[in-house]
């Protein structure tokens, strides 16, 4: 691959990247801040609202970003500056329209979704605060989608920050002020902050958009541009069955999640109980897990307007060399975070959370790793290659697996039996992913390279921390700050046995960034 294909997909995951790590270690601690501020119960309460926030964003802005992002890209292309501004607009009207509609519905009808779908009736003030965050997540996702699709990643990357910072500083804030005032800590304030974050997003995104659009543009001659009505057409066109996907998906997303406490209940735990184990395992565990993907993510999102342009260019060569590129990192990190939380989970859960149950689910869970980043790119990847209807069947599938488990396993083995359901799925819909890749895109998948050498690498990184920390004497620093070290050094180490691969990824960015 040439270093110009390179740079729009190095430099743009290196930006989301680095802010989505950033902003997950802000949600790191928020959830820590917030589990002890509110309770495994209360964080229960307030992940039940998560799956109707799904279903809306399916609906209304996450099928549309793609859309506005993939259409984006092909104008740019073009050099045709009217026709990324209608795209935007088009799909910025559409989206907006949608998510005011949905959030409507949503705030007048929280009573009986709270008490007949999700059987919590303490969740109705969530999801109406939830339904004012959904048009101007509309605004929010749109932009998003428009610098995307010109592999301009400032942008959203800068908003994803801003949203995180202003919703943990605004929790933070409100729960200050109960406890001098000694007002209950409910769920309710992470919600408000929820509101306020998505809204600083939109007025950072805004702001970029009125200042930044205009030096962001190519520079060309421009082609004709299609109207307005035209890509409105075209984005609806492509987003229905997009939006079809996402929401059959999230519905019985849905489902399950709504299931998991019922079926806990029939284990034989108490109503309390199981939102307390339900909230361990979704606000503490869950986020442990997911931290890493902040680079997969990235990745992700790069790779479909790339992966599109260059099969609009009958590019093969170009599709083939990222598409092997992509699965071969999805693995190496996934391999690295999996012996992480393995061998650190339980302290990971006793230190941080103060809880030996989350540390469990850390360990178990850690075996998802290589599985869930694979399948965040090759989805990507498949999706750029316009092939939606793959991923929704491989999708589906996985899904029904999960809830299978839900109802034969739970209620049998409790949480853990879900724990294997999700193993299980994540397995077969990776394993089906990577298969129809290989089809489509012909790249070779070598066992030794993608799976022997990370396991290795890993294996001498864990010696060496635990050869430097069992003869390093006790630095006077808290056990926390101290694990951290641990975790730090074995990815230091782990980096620096890839340090040539990773000089041949950033060598080209750095010379675009000079």
């Amino acid at each position: 691959m040439s270093n110009s294909r390179l740079h729009p997909i190095i430099h743009g995951t290196l930006l989301l990247t680095a802010a989505g790590f950033l902003s997950r270690i802000l949600g790191f601690f928020y959830r820590i801040f917030l589990s002890n501020q509110i309770g495994a119960e209360g964080m229960g309460i307030y992940q039940l609202i998560f799956p109707v926030y799904g279903l809306c964003n399916a609906i209304c802005t996450a099928s549309i970003q793609t859309a506005i992002s993939r259409y984006t890209a092909y104008e740019y292309s073009s050099h045709s500056k009217k026709g990324m501004k209608r795209t935007l607009l088009a799909g910025l009207s559409l989206s907006l329209f949608l998510s005011t509609l949905l959030g409507t519905f949503v705030y007048a009808f929280a009573p009986w979704i709270s008490i007949y779908f999700l059987k919590e009736e303490r969740c109705v003030l969530l999801l109406q605060i939830m339904a004012l965050s959904l048009p101007v997540g509309a605004i929010h996702s749109s932009i998003n989608g428009y610098y995307y699709g010109m592999q301009k990643a400032s942008v959203p990357a800068f908003s994803q920050l801003a949203e995180q910072l202003v919703r943990v500083f605004s929790v933070y804030l409100f729960v200050t002020i109960s406890l001098e005032k000694e007002l209950p800590v409910t769920p309710l304030l992470a919600v408000y902050g929820m509101l306020l974050g998505e809204i600083a997003s939109v007025l950072y995104c805004l702001l970029a958009l009125s200042i930044f659009s205009a030096q962001s543009l190519p520079e060309k001659r421009q082609t004709n541009a299609p109207s307005f009505f035209l890509q409105f057409r075209r984005i609806l066109f492509l987003s229905v069955p997009l939006s079809a996907n996402r929401l059959c998906l999230n519905l019985l997303q849905s489902i399950e999640a709504v299931c998991i406490p019922s079926a806990l209940r029939l284990f034989g735990l108490t109503v309390g109980n199981a939102l307390e184990i339900y909230g361990i395992f979704t606000g503490m565990a869950m986020p442990f897990i997911l931290f890493p993907s902040a680079l997969t993510n990235s990745i992700a999102v790069m790779l479909l307007p790339t992966i599109a342009q260059a099969q609009a260019a009958h590019d093969q060569k170009q599709v083939r060399q990222v598409s092997s590129l992509a699965v071969r990192y999805s693995l190496v990190i996934g391999i690295l975070f999996t012996g992480i939380f393995l061998f650190y989970g339980n302290e990971m859960g006793t230190l941080i959370y103060h809880n030996k149950t989350a540390g469990l689910y850390i360990c178990t869970l850690s075996w998802l790793c290589p599985f869930l980043y694979l399948t965040t790119t090759t989805g990507s990847i498949l999706n750029g290659l316009e092939k939606t209807g793959i991923t929704f069947f491989h999708n589906i599938l996985a899904l029904t697996i999960r809830i299978i488990f839900v109802f034969l396993a739970i209620p049998r083995f409790g949480i853990m039996g879900y724990l294997w359901g999700l193993l299980l799925s994540q397995l077969a819909i990776a394993a089906m992913h990577v298969h129809m890749v290989k089809q489509l895109v012909h790249f070779s998948f070598s066992a030794y390279t993608f799976l022997f050498i990370p396991v290795i690498k890993l294996f001498i990184s864990l010696a060496a921390a635990h050869f430097v920390f069992r003869f390093l004497p006790r630095l006077p620093i808290s056990p926390i700050a101290f694990l951290a070290c641990k975790i730090c050094f074995i990815c230091l180490c782990y980096a620096l046995l890839y340090a040539k691969e990773i000089r041949q990824l950033i060598h080209p960015a750095k010379k675009r960034l000079g």
